[in-house]
C-alpha cells in the first residue's frame, strides 16, 4: 500500500489528524486530505520516493518494487511536480500536475470545486477567471475552500479571488468559503491544508500540491488523478456533507441548486455573524476577496514576487 496526500507528519501548529467534525480546542485546526492506494499505483510511488532518497541523500534507494495485483477496477494516475535541473535522473523536470489541472478546469461544463491551502497560480486563475466571463452553462459553478489566514501569501490569494469576482461580475457562480470550530463562546480557524480538486463529477485528484508556482514549478510534489464519476461524486459529498454539517440525503442533488441553496446562505449568515461580533453558529464562512481594481492587482503581481 502507499499513500499520497498533504498533511505533514508533525504536531507543529495543532493536530494535524483532525477529526472530521472540527471540534473547537481554543487552538487552529486543520482540515486536510490523503488516500491510501493499492495495486499497481503503489510501484509508482515507490518509485518516485527511491528516486528523491537517492538524489537527497547519495545513497541506494529502497530497490524497485514489482507492480502489484490488481487490487480494484479504477484506473489511477500518479502525476508529480519535480523542478527542472534538479534531479540527475529528470534533468528537465516533470510538471504533469499543473498540465493536469489545466486540462481539466478547461473542459469544465458545470462544476469546479477546489480545496486548497492556496490560490495564486496565474495560469490556473486565468483559465477560471475566463470560465467565469464565458460559462459554458448558466449553471457553472466555482466553489473554494480556503484558510481564512494562509500561513503565507494571503494578499496574494485574495487578490485572485478578487480578479474572479470581476469576472464573476455578479452573476454568482463563484463561492469561496472557509472553515471554523465553533461553539457558544468560541470560533477557532481549521486551516484548510487539503489539496483537492473534483471537476464535473467525473475527475478528482488529491495530494500534495498547492495552487501556486511553488508547487505547480518549483518544489517536488505528488498527486493522483482519477476519471471515475462514482468516486469523484462519492468524495464531493462526503465532504460537502462534513462541511455543511447536514445529512447526504439533504445535498444529493443538482451541485447549482445546492451552491445557491445551502452553500450560499450559510456562509453569508455566518460571515455576517463574525463581521457584527456575534458567535457563529456554522463552521462554514464566507471569504471576502479585494474589491478595488488597484489592489485587486496586486494578487498576481505579488504572486509572482513572492511565488515565481
Amino acid at each position: 500500500m502507499a499513500f499520497v496526500g498533504g498533511i505533514d507528519l508533525t504536531a507543529l501548529a495543532g493536530d494535524r489528524f483532525d477529526a472530521r467534525a472540527h471540534p473547537p480546542r481554543g487552538r487552529l485546526g486543520w482540515h486536510d486530505a490523503a488516500v491510501l492506494l493499492r495495486g499497481p499505483i503503489v510501484a509508482d510511488v515507490a518509485d518516485h520516493f527511491a528516486l528523491r532518497w537517492a538524489e537527497v541523500t547519495g545513497e541506494p534507494g529502497a530497490p524497485a518494487v514489482a507492480p502489484p495485483e490488481p487490487a480494484g477496477d479504477l484506473e489511477v494516475q500518479l502525476v508529480r511536480t519535480v523542478p527542472e535541473r534538479i534531479y540527475s535522473r529528470l534533468p528537465r523536470g516533470d510538471f504533469r500536475i499543473l498540465e493536469s489541472y489545466l486540462r481539466a478546469v478547461r473542459s469544465a461544463e458545470r462544476l469546479v470545486y477546489l480545496e486548497n491551502q492556496f490560490l495564486w497560480s496565474p495560469e490556473l486563475v486565468d483559465v477560471l477567471d475566463d470560465k467565469l466571463r464565458n460559462p459554458p452553462r448558466d449553471d457553472f459553478r466555482l466553489v473554494c475552500l480556503l484558510p481564512a489566514n494562509p500561513n503565507d501569501g494571503r494578499d496574494e490569494t485574495r487578490g485572485q479571488l478578487g480578479q474572479l469576482a470581476e469576472a464573476d461580475a455578479g452573476a454568482g457562480r463563484l463561492l469561496a468559503c472557509t472553515l471554523y470550530a465553533t461553539d457558544a463562546r468560541i470560533a477557532d480557524p481549521v486551516y484548510v491544508h487539503a489539496k483537492i480538486g473534483i471537476v464535473d463529477d467525473r475527475w478528482l485528484t488529491i495530494g500534495s500540491a498547492n495552487l501556486n508556482n511553488h508547487s505547480f514549478y518549483n518544489d517536488t510534489e505528488v498527486n493522483v488523478v482519477l476519471h471515475d464519476e462514482g468516486l469523484a461524486r462519492e468524495t464531493r459529498l462526503r465532504l460537502w456533507a462534513e462541511h455543511l454539517e447536514l445529512p447526504r440525503a439533504e445535498i444529493d442533488g443538482d451541485p447549482a441548486e445546492v451552491v445557491d441553496s445551502r452553500w450560499k446562505p450559510i456562509a453569508t449568515e455566518q460571515l455576517a455573524l463574525r463581521e457584527s461580533g456575534r458567535p457563529l453558529t456554522h463552521r462554514l464562512v464566507r471569504l471576502t476577496h479585494v474589491s478595488k481594481r488597484s489592489r485587486r492587482l496586486l494578487g498576481p503581481i505579488e504572486g509572482l514576487l513572492v511565488d515565481g
